[in-house]
């Protein structure tokens, strides 16, 4: 209540009364909170920031940019603290809701882009609490990328031919940097421009700081979610050369010819943005990201952008390949997952986006891997099945894990959700885990015939499917 309290006391010192309604906007992907604050016909957005730096720098550099005629917010009021303003409100549409359906606001963001990086550094630069982009800030990306992503996927990689790549492709980076460099918005992209009456606005500038002007415009078109055709890709690019290059007065083909250096930079940062979002904190919109970010990487390996760096080259080879992550067309039917695993090696991961579903723990009953006889065979050997049957309690356990999923499913069916996930986990994933997964994918095949059943039984490496489409 203390926020809403400062915010509507900023309200009344720019508008001289109350507002008589504040409602909270959705969030972004920061920690920042927004208000939007009105009284009749007077309206404005309220922030409420966790980050001082990040306040302070977008108020000082939205008075900047809007000195220099850059379509950018007012701020109206800031609190004593700072870490609560009000600004312009400009509406809720942001440009990657009309994407595909505005390319002159796309070209109207480049060329206004290219002017808000060739701004007078010496009006800037004092307002960015940020240091300049650096050999270190380069690590951190690519770090960000192997830490975030590719260990988190289980991708297998040589991490000190990597690291000999990560070297030479920093080197590369900040030779690029030393060509081309001015204020760099660090996350330009369409998410954070807002439209009003056909006209972009520029939001989250807070983290700019002095860098590769490149940068900003790859981020915006290599943009995993737009998936912009490359001809529209590259005829926006040369948009934005076209300005930028008139403004500093150096040749476009020299600033061109590092696009595609900066487009593998800025697409193995993404992907460790989505790894940690996505494989990590298992966040839907990030998930459904990655094969997009991937198909950039696949395009950027078919192109020979990669070519100079062998175990990078090799791990995108391996990613583009990685099932787990191809593009999936809008499915009518419900795909049911089944999996076996091990504990000791963690639950299966999710890559639908879904979330949910059912985990069974089948570690309480007799364990055949006690016994030398079946320590080298699995649940899908007869021997095992004898074994587990005898005692009768493993066809119990499935049995009722059956009738706990089966109302799910009849559900999942009937409103057409198109993705479930079973588990069925024990100490090796070798024997009950793997007898209670196939008993339950057998019956969920014959009860529902409509849906598609993918067994994985793990730690064996087998792999089935009932019902497949053809």
């Amino acid at each position: 209540m203390e926020d809403i309290k400062i915010l509507s006391d900023l309200f009344i010192k720019k508008y001289g009364q109350r507002p008589e309604e504040i409602v909270k906007l959705p969030g972004a992907g920061s920690d920042r909170k927004y208000y939007r604050l009105s009284c009749g016909d007077q309206k404005c957005i309220g922030v409420v920031g966790e980050n001082l730096r990040d306040c302070r720098a977008f108020v000082k550099l939205s008075g900047i940019f809007r000195e220099e005629g850059l379509p950018v917010p007012e701020v109206y009021g800031v609190s004593a603290d700072g870490l609560h303003y009000i600004q312009e409100d400009l509406g809720n549409t942001s440009l990657f809701s009309i994407i595909n359906s505005a390319p002159h606001l796309i070209e109207q963001s480049l060329r206004n882009l290219a002017r808000m990086q060739c701004v007078d550094k010496t009006k800037w630069e004092p307002c960015v609490e940020y240091r300049p982009f650096s050999r270190r800030q380069v690590f951190w990306d690519l770090n960000y990328f192997k830490y975030e992503f590719l260990k988190p996927s289980g991708t297998d990689f040589d991490e000190d031919s990597l690291e000999n790549d990560f070297e030479l492709l920093a080197e590369h980076i900040m030779e690029a940097n030393l060509d081309a460099s001015g204020f760099m918005y660090r996350d330009f992209q369409s998410r954070n421009i807002m439209v009003r009456d056909d006209e972009c606005y520029f939001i989250d500038f807070q983290g700019g700081r002095l860098g590769p002007s490149l940068y900003d415009a790859v981020s915006f078109l290599w943009q995993a979610k737009a998936a912009f055709p490359d001809e529209f890709r590259q005829q926006m690019l040369r948009v934005y050369a076209e300005e930028y290059c008139k403004l500093r007065e150096i040749p476009e083909e020299r600033l061109l010819s590092q696009a595609p250096l900066f487009a593998l930079f800025r697409t193995l940062q993404v992907l460790g943005a989505y790894g940690l979002r996505g494989l990590v904190e298992k966040k839907a919109h990030f998930l459904e990201s990655i094969p997009m970010a991937l198909q950039n990487l696949s395009s950027l390996l078919e192109a020979g952008v990669i070519d100079s760096y062998p175990e990078l080259k090799k791990v995108s080879e391996s990613l583009i390949a990685d099932e787990r992550f191809e593009i999936k067309g809008k499915d009518d039917h419900l795909t049911i997952k089944v999996f076996s695993f091990s504990y000791k090696k963690g639950y299966p991961s999710d890559y639908s986006g879904n979330g949910g579903g059912f985990m069974f723990d089948c570690r309480g009953m007799h364990n055949p891997g006690r016994y030398q006889e079946y320590k080298t065979l699995t649940g899908l050997d007869q021997p095992v099945i004898d074994f587990l049957k005898e005692r009768g309690e493993t066809d119990l356990f499935s049995d009722r894990a059956f009738e706990l999923v089966r109302p799910t499913v009849e559900r999942y069916v009937k409103r057409g959700f198109t993705d479930l996930q079973i588990g069925f986990g024990c100490t090796g994933g070798q024997h009950r885990s793997v007898y209670c997964a196939e008993a339950v994918a057998k019956k969920l095949a014959e009860c529902f015939p409509m849906a598609v059943i993918e067994v994985c039984h793990r730690e064996q490496g087998i792999k089935k499917t009932y019902n497949a489409r053809k």
